[in-house]
């Protein structure tokens, strides 16, 4: 594998760590993380990080498979282009549904 890829994937799981890292005390909570505008703006800024990171590695190599991609690369563009319509729904369901997901799928390509 690609050497700057690799290091995209490690942003990837960087970006995924820091945001987990938010909930570490338990309080993976909807309205407590809507109501917390530091959070949720650290969030969106991993987001974005591991969009552009997923972008630069579908740029590079069409062939990478990983769920959801698209849709989380996506949303990054979203966040940075119309930043007025970020829906905080939205990050949340990326944050429960596809971030653990993603993070299975990159640590099992850093592993091959």
């Amino acid at each position: 594998m690609d050497n700057e890829i690799k290091a995209w994937l490690y942003d990837i799981l960087n970006a995924i760590t820091e945001i987990n890292s938010f909930f570490d005390d338990g309080t993976m909570q909807f309205l407590k993380y809507q109501k917390d505008l530091r959070t949720k703006r650290a969030v969106e800024r991993n987001v974005e990080i591991i969009g552009e990171a997923l972008s630069r590695i579908l740029k590079r190599d069409e062939t990478m498979v990983i769920t959801n991609s698209r849709k989380i690369v996506d949303t990054r563009n979203r966040i940075i282009h119309g930043y007025d319509s970020v829906s905080d729904d939205v990050i949340w369901g990326i944050v429960l549904r596809h971030l653990p997901v993603l993070q299975a799928e990159v640590e099992k390509l850093l592993e091959e």
